[in-house]
Parts: structure tokens; C-alpha cells; sequence
């Protein structure tokens, strides 16, 4: 009973026994409406959140009542739902809209090709006294054009040669040059175009078939083009063996992990889910290791004894690894997705705003680095002055919110989830080559994602450790500012016949030292 007037009215009126068993029974009664509400709330949390995945990205700008509306609608897409979401905000005054930079100038490495247009016959000719006019310079635009793929026939003839007097001497024949695949109808240049057409442009091999029939006429099976793919992928594993131990020889990695589909070929007829691992070092090396699970053994036999940073998103199988000296890292972009999606379930929740508004300003700081170019050194100064007092507040922060959060929410679950890791998350302030988040990470796994849309699924699990050998070296080449075309060009010739002992000199990052 919540009026203090009414209870001691019927604690005079009512006999004392009475008045204690009514007293109980009320109380129960509220602890178990409190239990309700609360329950309620829980399961509302967990139906939004349901909703939000189902829907895609756009629909934490949605109502309940929305969301409900568009379950309930046959047929309706998740780009359908995003527009819908996204519709009013289109009819608000844009805020701070960026200034258009202006016309965007064509790169200045592209060949130019000039075509000149002259004046007409009444042009040239002056109206007035009618003399020739003299050219004085051109009016100059740019366009960026294409010449659609063109594909031809080499016709490689390898010279005879024999002495006419000595027959016994036999024939000399000039060598044959070093391919990709031997005797192939295929020269490089395709099947290292269709390696990165398939793994950087994400275009399945039976689309690559369809267009080579439809370009050239010629009929050439997914099967012919699979096999290209793990010749190449085979010949690249001691490439990414060597970049791997360019990893593990310096002082920070960054670790992540994605599902990918495996075809078993056990009768089942289902997929198996295994896992590409990627370790790497922020605008380094990237290596993709296949494994068929998910558990600590795959991290443990690659980093081996590995006693640098290692940043992670805070999966356990990272733990208790490597060498004695490994300091784990943890990673703010995880930690804030967490509260961001606490206020995805609840837009008007202000504890879950101001604790992502707060990593905002975290991530800000390290920013303004980057914008100014500052060095490692200068960036853990500015660390120091700014990040360290704002790290306390966010620290306050948490540990309230945490206190008055309902313990199966959203928003306790982020604060337990950056509470625990809280050492990891603080090893920035320690080390100033270590970054805020495991992004750069993430981002090496968006080609995967955007794969398995495609291509769908590995064929088997033999193909695995190939697939993660040409993923490690077009993503590493991403970030290098590589050419993938032309890198694959230059080493996977004569790669089999190639000293196992210098295979180092190949990775990308020495390529790009000697080119």
C-alpha cells in the first residue's frame, strides 16, 4: 500500500492480524506486478530487437506500430522497409550539409587520349576583314571513357632449329615460357582475371562463364574455371605462409573471425559452417586461416608464441594463447556498438546516448590525430591530456547506469559487456601504436561478407586454406594500394619452381618495396 494515510487508518480500524495478513498479501501482490512490468518490458526489448535484425539497418527509425504494420505486409523487402524508414527524414531541413566540392578531376595517371574538334569553315574566317583566323589555344574538357574487354588469340611460336650436315645433333626447340597453367587454353591474364573477378569484384565463376560464352563464343565449364582458381590459390599458400610470419615477427595483430559455408560431400546435403580467421596489422599484411571451427585451436596454431598486442572484439577462444608475455587488447567500436544498439531498442533511453555520445568524443580525438598527421608519440600525448579524463567519466558513467539498468536489458548487458573488458579497453593509454578499434579488422572481412552473397559457399573443405590464400593476398593488396592484376602477374609465373627458402621476397609488402 503506497498511501501512508490509508495504512495507519486501517491499522486503527482493522484487528491486528488482519491488518498484517492484508498488509502481506498487498505486498506480494506489488512484487509480482513489479516482476510483470518487468518481464514485459524484457520480451518488448527482445521483440524490437528481433524486428531491427529482420529489417535491416534503417528500422531503428521506425515505430512499434510500423514495424508491426510491416511484418503483417506479404512480400515486403528490407530495402522497401529502409526507404520507408528513411522517408521522412528526407523531408527535414539537412543540418551542417557538406558544401559540394566541385567538378571531380579525373585521375592523372590515366593515359589522355586528345581528340582535337577545329572550328568551322565560318569560323575560321574573320567576319570583318576576312582573313584566316590564327588559333590561340582550345577549350579543354575531360572525360573519363572505356574500351570494352577485348579478347584475342596469342600465338606463341617457339623456333626450331636444327644443323643440316649434323642430323645426329637433333632438333633444338627455343622454351617454352613459364605459365600459370601448363598446356592451358588460358593465357595469365585471364586466370588472373578471373581469380579477381571472383574475389575482389565478387563475381561467381558460373556469371564468368556465361560472359566468356557470350564475348567469345567459347564454351568453357565452371569446372575449367574452378580449376584455375585452385591452381592459383594452391600456388599462393606459401606466399601467405611467409606474410604470416610478417605478422607474427612484429609487435601488434589484429584478429577477427567470420562463418563461411563448406560443401561436405557426406550425403547430408547441408552445408558445413566453418570459419576464415584474419589476423593483420593496421595498413599491413592481412591472412585469411581457414579452419573448420570456431574453437581456440585455430588462434592457438597460428600465433604460436606470439607475445605482442593481440586486439580482439573479446571472444574467448583468444584467451589463454600465445606467448607468456601477450598483452589482449579490446575494441572501443564493439564496446559502442552495444550501447548503440541499446538505444536502437529504445530511441528516448538518454543513459544509452550519452555513454555512445561520450565514445563518440573518444573516437573524435583520435581523429583530430589523423587529420592533423600527428606522430604515435604526439598521438599518446593528446591521449594522455584528453582521452585519460574522459575515459574516467565514461568509466562513472557505465558503472551508474549499470546500477539502475534492469539486469536482462540492452543497456546492462553493454555495461557488463565494457566493465569486464574495461583493462583491454584501457591499453590504449599504454600503447600508442594501438588503435581505438579492431575496424581496419572488420573492414578486411566485408569482401567475405560480400562473397558469400555471390559465390555462396566453399565446394569443399580442401579448397579452404586456397581460398584463404587468395583472399589474404587481394585484400593485403587493397590496403597496400596495390595492383592485384599486376602483382599476381609478376610472381604466380614460375612460383612452383620458385625456391621455398626466398619465397619472402614475394609477399606484397616486399614486392612493393623493390617496384
Amino acid at each position: 500500500m503506497q498511501d501512508p494515510e490509508l495504512v495507519n487508518q486501517l491499522k486503527e480500524r482493522l484487528p491486528e492480524a488482519l491488518f498484517e495478513k492484508l498488509n502481506g498479501s498487498l505486498s506480494i501482490d506489488r512484487d509480482r506486478l513489479r516482476f510483470a512490468e518487468y518481464k514485459v518490458r524484457v520480451l518488448e526489448e527482445r521483440l524490437r530487437l528481433v524486428r531491427i535484425e529482420k529489417y535491416g539497418p534503417g528500422s531503428e527509425k521506425l515505430s512499434d506500430a510500423q514495424l508491426e504494420l510491416l511484418e503483417l505486409e506479404p512480400g515486403v523487402s528490407s530495402a522497401e522497409v529502409e526507404a520507408e524508414s528513411e522517408r521522412a527524414q528526407l523531408k527535414l531541413p539537412l543540418k551542417g550539409a557538406k558544401k559540394h566540392p566541385g567538378r571531380q578531376q579525373l585521375p592523372a595517371h590515366l593515359p589522355r587520349i586528345e581528340k582535337i574538334i577545329t572550328c568551322t569553315p565560318e569560323q575560321c574566317v574573320c567576319g570583318n576583314c576576312g582573313k584566316e583566323n590564327s588559333v590561340i589555344g582550345y577549350e579543354k574538357s575531360e572525360q573519363l571513357d572505356v574500351k570494352p574487354a577485348e579478347y584475342f588469340v596469342v600465338v606463341t611460336k617457339r623456333e626450331k632449329r636444327a644443323c643440316k650436315d649434323c642430323e645426329e645433333q637433333g632438333v633444338k626447340c627455343a622454351p617454352a615460357p613459364v605459365r600459370i597453367i601448363e598446356k592451358g587454353l588460358a593465357s595469365d591474364r585471364v586466370v588472373i582475371d578471373t581469380v579477381v573477378s571472383k574475389y575482389a569484384d565478387h563475381v561467381p565463376l558460373y556469371r564468368q562463364s556465361a560472359i566468356l560464352e557470350r564475348e567469345t563464343g567459347i564454351d568453357l565449364s565452371r569446372a575449367t574455371l574452378d580449376g584455375w582458381v585452385m591452381r592459383v590459390g594452391e600456388l599462393l599458400r606459401p606466399i601467405t605462409a611467409a606474410m604470416g610470419q610478417e605478422l607474427l615477427s612484429g609487435s601488434y595483430i589484429q584478429a577477427d573471425e567470420t562463418t563461411v559455408g563448406v560443401q561436405m560431400h557426406d550425403g547430408r546435403g547441408k552445408n558445413h559452417q566453418a570459419y576464415l580467421w584474419q589476423y593483420s596489422r593496421p595498413r599491413g599484411s592481412v591472412v585469411f586461416d581457414f579452419r573448420l571451427g570456431r574453437e581456440r585451436e585455430g588462434p592457438r596454431r597460428f600465433l604460436g608464441n606470439f607475445e605482442g598486442l593481440l586486439q580482439s572484439d573479446g571472444y574467448g577462444a583468444y584467451d589463454h594463447i600465445g606467448g607468456k608475455a601477450i598483452v589482449h587488447a579490446a575494441c572501443w567500436a564493439h564496446a559502442r556498438r552495444k550501447f548503440f544498439d541499446a538505444v536502437k531498442l529504445n530511441p528516448k533511453d538518454q543513459t544509452s546516448i550519452r555513454i555512445v555520445v561520450q565514445i563518440n568524443e573518444l573516437f573524435a580525438i583520435d581523429a583530430q590525430v589523423r587529420v592533423e598527421e600527428l606522430s604515435q608519440m604526439d598521438r599518446h600525448l593528446l591521449r594522455m591530456e584528453k582521452s585519460k579524463p574522459l575515459l574516467d567519466q565514461i568509466k562513472t558513467t557505465i558503472e551508474t547506469a549499470r546500477a539502475d539498468a534492469l539486469p536482462k536489458s540492452a543497456l546492462a548487458k553493454a555495461c557488463n559487456y565494457t566493465l569486464t573488458l574495461w583493462n583491454r579497453l584501457s591499453r590504449f593509454l599504454e600503447y600508442p601504436e594501438l588503435e581505438l578499434s579492431n575496424n581496419l579488422a572488420e573492414n578486411s572481412m566485408r569482401p567475405v561478407a560480400l562473397g558469400r552473397k555471390n559465390w555462396i559457399h566453399l565446394g569443399s573443405k580442401e579448397a579452404g586454406p586456397r581460398v584463404a590464400a587468395i583472399l589474404s593476398i587481394v585484400e593485403t593488396c587493397r590496403r597496400l594500394s596495390l595492383p592485384v592484376r599486376e602483382y599476381l602477374g609478376s610472381v604466380l609465373p614460375g612460383l612452383a619452381d620458385f625456391p621455398i627458402n626466398r619465397v619472402a621476397e614475394l609477399t606484397p609488402s616486399a614486392w612493393a618495396a623493390r617496384n
